[in-house]
């Protein structure tokens, strides 16, 4: 409906778009916009076409977006954090590892993978598919019904750890049920909810961290078959087979099977699964063997049996997965939690997906293609998803130096020496640019484990900052400058870390003259010709590289 006119962008500050292309679009547009309830959320996104720079749209698409194009959380609204570092991930097409293997998953900018926040990835979560709705076609009426009914049994029990249920699409019919059914019996939409995605790449195309996923599994416990039992088992790779033959060859229908997920499984590393719980419930496909010829009086009693099942599984990894000291940074069972109630120590418990810096630190040569140096020391790399031209990070090759919160006076060679690292790349980045400006320095809580120094330029002139959390984290006192970490150790044994709830939100200024911009768009169109000098307090002290005057560059 917009011809001859510029077509509005995502990047533009928008969180959704719908494009219009005759009345009867717009029609559909308004009436899909009546039937919202309170309980239902809109995925962000461009609609009604496929390319978001096209002049002439391709019609509405039945106004949302297909199935297949979005991952979002249907009754809880997401909580968006920064992608520091290779935990995040910008807006790409890729092919899905579901039963449904030749669709296309298309992620949104405003969901990107490591935007889930810290506190949540410590959070035992189970994400689930409906079981036996699919392949064995079971009634969605009374599925949903039996899902809710133990859902709510198991409330109590739960403690902090999370439910969810999965499925692709979000026209899903037993998610709508769910949802209606869980908000009629006032079941906390924190500790459940649903969520569209892929089951099998939840963190990376979805941000959102699962620690043990369910396998709608066959009697076989094997790969194969299509469905979520083959995508499962597709994404895990050999060693999940593996692992489920080590524990049964076998399951009856209305039983589970916890299985720990070996760290070799790309599962494990990718989207940090720790267990995959196989579960078997009833057969109403007459098509498959064992099928109850609609008796649902059985049939509801095996589904059930199946859940129960299923959910102590989860209680039983949930209730021995404690928190451990970092020097560690594994996850304990049993006595080990006796330990960490005499000690005091309350220390994070990191997910597998947020160790990637941590194990290119630890095996450099396994990451030859990522790193750019390594000593004894440190190890050096480009940020993967940088905020400026040049964004480089160094990261300390230490055990049990996790943060900053961290670092002691035992570690000021090695901060030193990181500093120092910094700064001949530093050197290297002028000699090839002489306009480019740099801060080094570190987040005051990072988004990754293993600590390390940012070394970044000041033009913010990156695709990658997107949110303000992305802006905030780098230009507000959150940014902690590496001459000060090493001089507040030196004098008071520790750094200081500034309060990451009360920064993040804070509106956005220019890094220079300090003015206020209202969204990500017209900030970077102001810092793209601000030629304003630097702040003072940034002039002292070495924080700029190379020094600034006050007369600005």
């Amino acid at each position: 409906m917009l011809q001859n006119k510029e077509l509005p962008k995502l990047s533009e500050g928008f969180s959704r778009i719908t494009f219009c292309r005759n009345e009867t679009d717009v029609d559909a547009a308004i009436k899909t916009y009546t039937a919202v309830g309170p309980l239902d959320t809109l995925p962000h996104g461009c609609f009604g076409q496929k390319d978001p720079n096209a002049k002439t749209q391709l019609g509405i698409m039945r106004f949302l977006k297909r199935p297949h194009e979005t991952n979002t959380r249907d009754s809880v609204p997401s909580q968006l954090t920064e992608d520091k570092g290779p935990c995040g991930k910008t807006q790409e097409t890729v092919s899905s590892s579901s039963g449904m293997a030749s669709q296309k998953i298309k992620v949104s900018e405003d969901m990107a993978p490591g935007s889930i926040s810290q506190d949540e990835s410590d959070i035992p979560t189970l994400a689930f598919p409906s079981i036996s709705t699919a392949d064995f076609q079971f009634d969605l009426e009374k599925a949903s019904d039996v899902i809710v009914g133990k859902v709510e049994e198991f409330m109590d029990k739960l403690g902090n750890a999370r439910l969810v249920l999965v499925d692709l699409t979000e026209r899903s019919k037993i998610l709508s049920l769910v949802r209606a059914k869980a908000a009629e019996k006032k079941i906390d939409s924190k500790r459940f909810f649903t969520f569209i995605g892929d089951i099998c790449q939840l963190y990376t195309k979805g941000g959102l961290c699962c620690n043990v996923i369910a396998n709608a599994a066959n009697w076989r416990l094997k790969p194969g078959g299509g469905g979520v039992n083959a995508a499962i088992f597709n994404a895990a790779g050999p060693a999940l087979e593996a692992a489920t033959k080590e524990q049964a060859r076998s399951l009856l229908p209305g039983n589970a099977l916890v299985v720990p997920l070996p760290s070799t499984s790309p599962l494990y590393s990718k989207e940090g699964v720790t267990h995959v719980i196989h579960v078997l419930g009833p057969n109403m496909n007459p098509r498959r063997p064992n099928c109850l010829d609609n008796d649902y009086v059985k049939g509801c009693k095996v589904l059930g049996d199946a859940y129960s099942s299923l959910f102590k599984g989860f209680l039983s990894i949930a209730n021995t997965q404690v928190k451990v000291p970092r020097s560690s940074g594994s996850i304990l069972s049993g006595p080990s939690k006796l330990e960490d109630e005499i000690s005091g120590t309350k220390t994070k418990m990191w997910a597998p997906c947020l160790q990637a810096l941590y194990n290119i630190a630890m095996q450099p040569e396994k990451h030859s293609k990522q790193v750019l140096e390594a000593s004894d020391d440190v190890v050096v790399l480009n940020d993967i998803y940088p905020k400026a031209k040049q964004h480089l990070l160094v990261l300390a090759r230490i055990k049990g130096l996790d943060t900053l919160a961290d670092a002691r006076k035992e570690h000021l060679p090695l901060l030193m020496t990181m500093h120092e690292v910094g700064l001949r790349w530093v050197d290297k980045f002028v000699g090839e640019d002489a306009s480019l400006v740099f801060r080094l320095g570190y987040h005051s809580v990072p988004s990754m484990r293993q600590l390390h120094l940012h070394v970044i330029s000041q033009d913010f002139d990156s695709k990658h900052i997107k949110h303000k959390k992305h802006w905030n984290s780098f230009t507000t006192a959150f940014f902690r400058d590496s001459v000060d970490v090493i001089e507040e150790i030196n004098n008071q044994g520790k750094a200081t870390i500034q309060d990451e709830k009360r920064l993040m939100p804070m509106e956005l200024r220019c890094h220079r003259c300090r003015s206020a911009h209202p969204n990500i768009p017209r900030l970077k169109s102001h810092i793209s010709s601000c030629q304003a000098p630097y702040p003072a307090d940034l002039q002292k002290k070495g924080r700029l590289v190379p020094e600034q005057t006050n007369s600005g560059l």
